[in-house]
């Protein structure tokens, strides 16, 4: 229609402007060519990657029946912009931070609804309250995420989900025309909805008591006079009537004959005295039907106008509840949060790598290895739940989860070639490359460690599979080709291209000088194409072009299986006759093919290559090892390092509450001697009233006696002593040991003798300082053999910290105990128990502790009862591997290594 009613130039000019129009035509109609064939080969990559799969892992953690809708269809958003992108990010993360889900309850999708209304229907009183409880529950989201950012310590952080809300015009004002009119617990229309509502009801009320009044009065005559069983009054033919036996309707004269029973002996007769009752009553009826048709139409054309409105509140309520739903998915698969990587030429240190993801899995592998450990754990169990459900990573360690891959690509590649043999993961690499470039643009977290950090893609196309179209007469090489020649049609800079077993299909010469023709011209026009391959030669053209890079699947030769995970910066190889080996290949054929490729390979390549491969793996297996067990031990030592120092905290506040324990303590006891001996002293003067002069005395020696016993039984103890005294009347002598409150009761020695100003110097390490007298305290009979141990444990953490040597002296141990270092939470006091108590205490703290664990058995000196019971507890005990009996270092004290 355009092109002909186009308005000519003049004529002059007429042919120049007829050709740019012409041209502009044809370069629309290109256009958009372009765009529907992008939109078509992004459609098919994503099935091509079973995205639609992955969109319906969110169906379970969706609360709305949109949200289910949307997961199912595969219809979630995904940013058209990297701004997008970054967007829906920020609101999955405010998501995953919210303490409590949010409650979705109530909220309806009323779009069908609102069309009926739109197209001209009247809604029912039941549509209209869906649409009421829609409006109020979706303004109470916005007063939840208000609550709970009042309640948090940091405001900014919920404002994404704030911001989809703070937009919408939630129609309060509708809300109440609906909730004034309708009842919507009992679905009724109230009489306030009108004036003329509440007057029709009125009179019918009124005029229905008349009725009610004059027929029950008419049925009881008829009752009385013998007419029918009991007085009835019902309806027949929207009319109120009188049950009578047709013998006796003569009882009810010139009334009407409205209906009959089925065997003709019951006539439903109306009295002629209620016939204007009755008329009244059906036009009071009908005039309140018309009123509430008014009512319910005038509601309905509220929400035809407010349409676009509320299907705009229904899109923001999709889009908190799917932010929810990716925050959920997030945490149940312990993923990530993704970062879009620079596009500035300047990229700092940290981005060197325009692709950098640790230890990601496929998340489609991943959601069955979950669903299988589900089945093995409750739901609620807190292995599988941790607060906002992030499972538990050790007891993830115990499933079979597929094997995690490193994808790093540094910045400036552009093409990455990666080779290896048949079911080795190339492609379900290159599948998961794909799927997380698109969870990223949807705003979802990866199944990943640390932060991932990746491109945005405007396009992601991938040709992975057989294109073979019997239909189309196209061979598997045709197909490749076919929509390999659309790929780059519609492929941009900011793409990603994913090609599998590229120039497939077809003579190898051939396809090997396509591929890297095709390779070429990718380098110079997408953002990265990742292709997969057999051909050596596509792998050697990171030689001449550092925009190629390439990477192999591993292959275990030992095992002769693939070990799932990828070489960056290798070239692999297909493995194909140790494959072919292992599956019961005959041997002459083997030797036969091994012939050949030696004939193929220079002299002595294939070999060296090969030892060098495995001598590659073996380094980096022992690396990888020795760095394991160098964060094994820093872990270990920084648990201790953060339990010493916990103990270290607060020490006045625990020293006020140990002395207003102890002060209880002395009082209540003395109140009990008080009382005992009062107690002895009102025997003794009862019986003094009783006994002559000549037993007096013994009486008297008798109640000293029982005063003095109780004396000596609560006397204080020669420990207790020393720490009451201590501060007063310590002296301590140069070079002794001593505790000083100052350095938070840490050993320091002391250098100098008190001086004038009651002062001593101490040296703490290689510091020395001025202490006063009062803040120091003698160490205790038994704690100069625990100080030492202390000393002993700490050079033996000091000197695990060689980790050449750490390596060699773990490779001879079957099971590592880390470092042995007495701490409160690994000691048991059995010191004062009784047998009985002190072998309970001591079985209980065996079972308690964690595996390749140590414990510290203090069982003192004493009669030794306590601590021969003790030992022959750890030697007969199943979990305990050997034991250090008291030593010098360590007296009072058994070290026990639990299994």
């Amino acid at each position: 229609m355009n092109l002909f009613t186009i308005h000519l130039p003049p004529p002059h000019n007429s042919l120049f402007n007829r050709r740019t129009t012409r041209f502009s035509i044809c370069f629309s109609s290109e256009s958009t060519h372009r765009v529907k064939l992008a939109e078509s080969l992004q459609s098919e990559t994503l099935k091509l990657l079973e995205w639609p799969a992955v969109c319906r892992q969110l169906t379970a953690f969706t609360s709305t029946s949109m949200g289910l809708d949307a997961a199912q269809s595969a219809r979630i958003p995904v940013g058209k912009t990297p701004e997008e992108s970054r967007k829906l990010l920020s609101q999955t993360s405010a998501a995953v931070a919210v303490p409590r889900p949010l409650d979705f309850s109530g909220i309806e999708d009323v779009s069908p609804i609102v069309d009926a209304a739109v197209s001209g229907g009247i809604l029912s009183i039941r549509e209209l309250c869906s649409v009421k409880r829609t409006l109020t529950k979706a303004r109470l989201l916005l007063q939840q995420l208000e609550e709970i950012d009042l309640q948090g310590d940091f405001p900014e952080r919920y404002s994404p989900l704030k911001e989809i809300l703070h937009s919408c015009d939630f129609l309060v004002e509708l809300e109440q025309k609906i909730e004034f009119c309708i009842d919507c617990s009992f679905s009724v229309i109230l009489d306030r909805a009108s004036e003329d509502l509440e007057i029709i009801r009125s009179e019918r009320k009124r005029n229905m008591e008349n009725l009610e009044s004059l027929l029950k009065q008419l049925s009881t005559q008829v009752f009385q006079g013998g007419g029918f069983d009991r007085p009835l009054v019902t309806k027949r033919r929207s009319r109120l009537c009188i049950a009578v036996r047709a013998s006796h309707r003569s009882l009810l004269p010139n009334a009407i004959i409205l209906d009959t029973s089925s065997s003709g002996s019951t006539y439903f007769m109306e009295p002629k005295e209620a016939v204007e009752l009755n008329n009244m009553e059906v036009k009071l009826s009908s005039s309140e039907r018309i009123e509430e048709q008014t009512i319910l139409s005038l509601l309905t054309s509220e929400i035809a106008e407010s349409n676009m409105k509320i299907k705009h509140l229904l899109d923001k309520i999709l889009e908190i509840d799917l932010a929810f739903a990716r925050a959920a998915h997030a945490q149940w698969i312990g993923g990530a949060c993704p970062a879009l990587s620079s596009r500035n030429c300047n990229i700092s240190q940290s981005e060197l790598l325009s692709i950098n993801v640790e230890g990601i899995r496929h998340p489609l592998l991943l959601e069955s290895s979950l669903r299988n450990l589900s089945t093995d754990v409750s739901p609620r169990s807190p292995d599988l739940d941790q607060g906002n459900g992030v499972m538990n990573s050790e007891k993830k360690s115990h499933a079979h989860f597929p094997v995690p891959i490193d994808i790093k690509i540094s910045h400036g590649t552009k093409v990455v070639v990666i080779s290896g043999p048949n079911t080795g993961g190339k492609t379900a690499s290159m599948k998961t490359l794909g799927l997380a470039s698109m969870m990223l643009k949807a705003g979802m977290y990866l199944p990943a460690q640390n932060q991932p950090r990746l491109p945005w893609f405007d396009l992601i196309l991938a040709d992975i599979g057989d294109q073979q179209s019997l239909e189309q007469s196209l061979s598997t090489f045709s197909g490749h080709i076919s929509r390999l020649c659309e790929i780059l049609e519609v492929a941009s800079t900011e793409s990603l291209v994913l090609l599998d077993e590229i120039g497939s299909g077809t003579d190898p010469s051939e396809g090997v000088a396509l591929s890297e023709s095709i390779l070429q011209y990718l380098k110079d026009r997408v953002n990265l194409a990742v292709v997969t391959t057999h051909y050596t030669d596509l792998t050697r053209l990171k030689e001449k072009d550092n925009r190629f890079e390439t990477a192999a699947t591993e292959f275990s030769l030992e095992t002769l299986q693939p070990t799932y995970r990828i070489l960056w910066g290798s070239m692999g190889e297909s493995n194909a006759l140790n494959i072919a080996k292992s599956m019961g290949f005959d041997e002459r054929i083997i030797e036969r093919a091994a012939l050949w490729v030696k004939q193929l390979t220079p002299d002595k390549q294939h070999e060296q290559k090969g030892l060098l491969y495995r001598s590659l793996i073996e380094e980096r297996d022992r690396l990888e090892s020795q760095a394991m067990e160098a964060a094994s031990l820093h872990s270990d030592i920084m648990n201790i390092y953060n339990e010493i120092n916990s103990e270290s905290q607060d020490l006045d506040g625990r020293e006020a509450a140990l002395k207003g324990k102890e002060t209880h303590e002395i009082q209540q006891e003395m109140r009990t001697v008080k009382n005992e001996i009062q107690t002895i002293v009102q025997r003794f003067e009862s019986q003094l009233r009783n006994v002559s002069a000549d037993e007096i005395n013994p009486l008297v020696k008798k109640a000293e006696s029982a005063i003095a016993s109780i004396v000596e039984a609560h006397q204080p103890s020669k420990e207790s002593l020393v720490r009451e005294i201590g501060q007063n009347l310590y002296t301590p002598r140069v070079g002794e040991q001593v505790y000083v409150k100052a350095f938070g009761n840490k050993l320091a020695t002391v250098v100098e003798e008190p001086g004038d100003d009651d002062t001593i110097l101490v040296q703490y390490g290689k510091i020395r300082v001025h202490v006063e007298r009062r803040s120091i305290r003698p160490i205790p009979p038994d704690a100069s053999s625990g100080a030492a141990h202390l000393k002993t444990q700490v050079k033996r953490i000091r000197s695990l910290r060689d980790l050449g040597s750490l390596s060699g002296a773990n490779s001879n141990q079957k099971d590592s105990y880390g470092p042995v270092l007495q701490t409160s939470k690994n000691t048991v006091d059995l010191r004062g128990l009784r047998v009985e108590d002190a072998s309970h205490q001591l079985n209980m703290a065996i079972d308690s502790r964690a595996s390749n664990s140590v414990i510290f058995v203090i069982h003192g000196m004493g009669t030794g009862v306590v601590k021969e019971s003790a030992l022959k507890i750890l030697r007969d005990h199943p979990r305990v591997v050997k034991f250090e009996q008291e030593s010098p270092m360590n007296y009072g004290c058994t070290v026990a290594y639990i299994k």
